[in-house]
């Protein structure tokens, strides 16, 4: 039976000490969902995510494409009354009024979500590394549970070896 030497359980227990010590700097409660209350959002905030919330929808898509499909169909069809004939610079206009406003309010909404999103990742690396240190640490425990009983096995051996000698010799 191979009995660790001074050396190895320095060793071991260093490498302990270190583990508790990286353990101890983890925070004790790590929070799972990091969601902004809908309290805490600005009105701009608000505003943006309605914004991307209803541009992103199909509902919203059916009705520009029919709004924009009888802006055409009237202005084509009326040649006296038309308020914007055929090229229709008005539409144009209207078209590029709104993408100038939507994209940067879109990407407002979006670089909000990101930033939870990173939150979020951040919270689930520290839940690995917390559960990875945590199984160590039960590997640990596990170890000198073995280490001990094998002590205790080889100590029990050796004495029944003792008495069995003793007993050969009477």
């Amino acid at each position: 039976m191979h009995r660790p030497s001074h050396r190895e359980l320095e060793a071991l227990e260093a490498l302990r000490a270190h583990r508790r010590a990286h353990r101890e700097g983890l925070p004790t409660r790590i929070t799972q969902h990091v969601e902004q209350p809908e309290g805490v959002l600005t009105v701009g905030q608000k505003i943006s995510d309605a914004v991307a919330k209803t541009v992103g929808s199909w509902k919203f898509i059916i009705f520009q494409s029919v709004c924009i499909t009888g802006w055409i169909a009237y202005n084509t069809t009326t040649s006296g009354s038309a308020w914007d004939p055929y090229p229709f610079i008005l539409l144009n206009l209207m078209l590029s009024f709104q993408a100038a406003y939507t994209a940067p309010v879109i990407m407002m909404s979006q670089n909000r979500l990101s930033e939870i999103d990173r939150q979020q990742a951040n919270n689930d690396y520290e839940v690995n590394i917390k559960a990875e240190l945590e199984i160590e640490l039960l590997h640990e425990k596990i170890d000198m549970m073995k280490e001990k009983e094998l002590f205790a096995l080889a100590k029990a051996v050796e004495s029944l070896s003792q008495r069995l000698d003793a007993q050969r010799k009477i």
